[in-house]
């Protein structure tokens, strides 16, 4: 080290410049040079427990116990939950209220013609997908599940469209019939 600049390491006695990590998802990355896993490391993409292997060698080692490399940590944030180094981003999870809003506004919409209306399934189906569409807004890059919730929302409130209009409908016809039943005595 040199002014507090890494350059090429020592791992295992002899010198390397060059990398390789097995990520939290099993898959081995590299060869990457120092730089890159540093800004890994900065990122939180990598940290102690992340395996590493300098190019030419045989050994993985978590980077925490390299001396060499252990250097590197020091400053970078610690992860907030436990990572084995993913290098890419976490997946996006799909938002569980996003799928119960759109099932809700599937099934009021085939219940819309029925006696129920469709409810309550119409009104969960609302709030359901009003609160994962807030969640994904709050999370883009944590939570997906946008599209579903939008379904279940439109699917909801056409069905208490519908139920209006058979409401209404059914109204008018009873009202014409009492009106028919009048006009015949």
């Amino acid at each position: 080290m040199e002014s507090g600049r890494l350059t090429a390491l020592t791992f295992s006695g002899q010198s390397h410049g060059m990398y390789k990590i097995i990520g939290a998802d099993g898959k081995e990355y590299g060869p990457i040079p120092l730089e890159i896993l540093r800004r890994w490391i900065i990122e939180g993409r990598a940290d102690a427990r992340t395996r590493v292997r300098a190019e030419g060698t045989a050994e993985w080692r978590p980077l925490g116990e390299v001396p060499e490399l252990s250097a590197l940590l020091a400053g970078a944030p610690a992860p907030e939950a436990p990572s084995a180094g993913l290098p890419g981003a976490a997946a996006p999870k799909t938002n569980a209220l996003a799928m119960a809003g759109m099932i809700m506004g599937i099934v009021a919409i085939t219940c819309a013609p029925c006696c129920c209306y469709g409810l309550p399934f119409n009104v969960l189906g609302i709030i359901f997908s009003a609160i994962a569409l807030s969640q994904i807004k709050q999370d883009p890059a944590g939570q997906q599940g946008r599209g579903m919730a939008v379904a279940g929302l439109v699917l909801s409130i056409i069905s208490i469209v519908l139920a209006f209009l058979a409401l209404a409908l059914g109204v008018a016809f009873k009202t014409s019939d009492i009106l028919r039943h009048i006009q015949n005595r």
